[in-house]
């Protein structure tokens, strides 16, 4: 049996401080039998969750495991889940899988306590990163009330309904659209529930937010809050007198992390997951420094593991996350705030996002906000150090295993033009010098 450390008396405290957020590594490796290994390493060295990441997940980023009905069995047979947080990150393999990983969860009988489970399932994700959704939407919004009943009777804890804005983010949205973005997946959620008959209070505990932080830790800071203050308004529209905070999953930028000199990517990844605590995150998700090469190996998987830990370990989280140790500036806040909301009224009029994503203006949209981000980034010289300061190529022997991309092709009958990712440091080789304006 493989068992998070904390026999003794001073491990037991640090598990305890660890669970303000879970420390969550990726399994990702498409060898499972290295992916079981991997996760057994990263239970002993700290980590306090694990996020399972199936290829052609939005944040697969080319490798993730098989969509196989036995995975769970396979990767955490025999491993002690107690006082885990288990994530099935948002997939586009459908319901029938999702059921599969509930099946073995209960199966193991988890002490639901001590336990955290968080199954993601945010359809607009899949389509706007895909291009291609599996079932219509309209059966999807169908069968979706009926999954969270059968959610609700199984008794596991968690979140169920998410709403994702990673794949925005790492489009290249900005920091406001893809508040509203998010808003507007959570408003056609709680939608959803309303008219499955069900009240949305029950339905509260169980709707998460997943967002990306780049290396900006004030700005990272205010869109957290921002994503608060903005969802307990959202929640006393729909008539909730005491609004529940949001389940906020942060995963390090991808767009942020260079192929050049990579390991400057663990100083950004330092700074998001900075922000990430002191914004409240309930688990944080460190993107391995080699992930731009290839799929990171062991040694860069202990790296990213380890980042969060110091903060559990070797500072006083508790201040980070009470918000004494970091405030953003107020301005700041109202400014995003003000432009997060009218992102979200924007995707209201057009009859919800899944209008504008179909027909492109949301793309369009993004499209320009990155536009005007390369142009300030060029002009104020903030760009990444390395395309600044290094004319080499990209890191040679880097952390990563001699792993083959993984193909995958989505499958499916709601379509649409998927968004299109490039990390900013490839973009800025070609962004023109003089755009105007900026983006919150």
């Amino acid at each position: 049996m493989v068992t998070v450390p904390g026999k003794d008396k001073m491990q037991r405290n640090e598990q305890k401080t660890a669970r303000l957020f879970a420390v969550m590594q990726r399994a990702d490796d498409p060898d499972i039998a290295r992916a079981r290994q991997q996760i057994e390493e990263d239970l002993r060295g700290g980590a306090t969750g694990i996020a399972v990441i199936f290829a052609g997940a939005p944040n697969a980023w080319r490798f993730g495991l098989p969509a196989r009905a036995d995975i769970m069995e396979k990767l955490f047979d025999g491993i002690d889940l107690a006082n885990l947080h288990i994530r099935i990150d948002n997939h586009p393999h459908g319901q029938a899988l999702t059921e599969k990983c509930v099946e073995f969860l209960q199966k193991k009988r988890l002490e639901l306590k001590s336990t955290q489970i968080t199954f993601s399932i945010d359809p607009i994700a899949v389509l706007a990163s895909t291009g291609r959704l599996k079932m219509s939407l309209a059966a999807l919004k169908a069968s979706l009330p009926q999954s969270m009943s059968a959610f609700f009777s199984s008794g596991l804890p968690g979140i169920v309904l998410e709403a994702d804005g990673r794949p925005f983010h790492n489009a290249g949205a900005s920091r406001a659209q893809e508040i509203g973005a998010m808003l507007a997946v959570a408003h056609s959620h709680l939608q959803m529930v309303e008219e499955g008959r069900h009240h949305i209070a029950y339905a509260l505990p169980h709707i998460g937010f997943a967002t990306a932080l780049d290396q900006d830790p004030a700005r990272n800071i205010a869109k957290m809050q921002v994503l608060q203050m903005l969802w307990h308004k959202l929640q006393k529209d729909h008539g909730i007198a005491s609004p529940v905070a949001a389940p906020i999953h942060v995963e390090t930028s991808m767009r942020m992390m260079t192929r050049r000199d990579c390991l400057t990517n663990i100083s950004r990844a330092t700074a998001a997951a900075l922000a990430a605590i002191a914004g409240g995150a309930v688990s944080l998700s460190v993107l391995p420094y080699s992930l731009p090469l290839g799929l990171p190996n062991a040694q860069a998987r202990r790296v990213a593991r380890n980042c969060p830990l110091v903060f559990t370990r070797e500072t006083a989280p508790t201040a980070l996350i009470s918000g004494s140790a970091l405030t953003p500036n107020a301005a700041l806040v109202e400014k995003l705030a003000a432009a997060a909301w009218e992102e979200f009224r924007f995707f209201e009029q057009q009859g919800g996002i899944l209008p504008s994503l179909v027909n492109g203006s949301l793309i369009r949209r993004i499209h320009k906000a990155q536009e005007l981000r390369l142009s300030a980034y060029l002009r104020s010289k903030q760009a990444p150090i390395d395309i600044a300061d290094f004319a080499g190529t990209a890191d040679k022997g880097a952390a990563i295993y001699a792993q083959k991309p993984v193909s995958f092709q989505a499958e499916g009958i709601e379509q649409c033009t998927p968004l299109t990712f490039c990390r900013t440091e490839s973009l800025l080789a070609g962004a023109a010098a003089n755009a105007p304006g900026e983006t919150v």
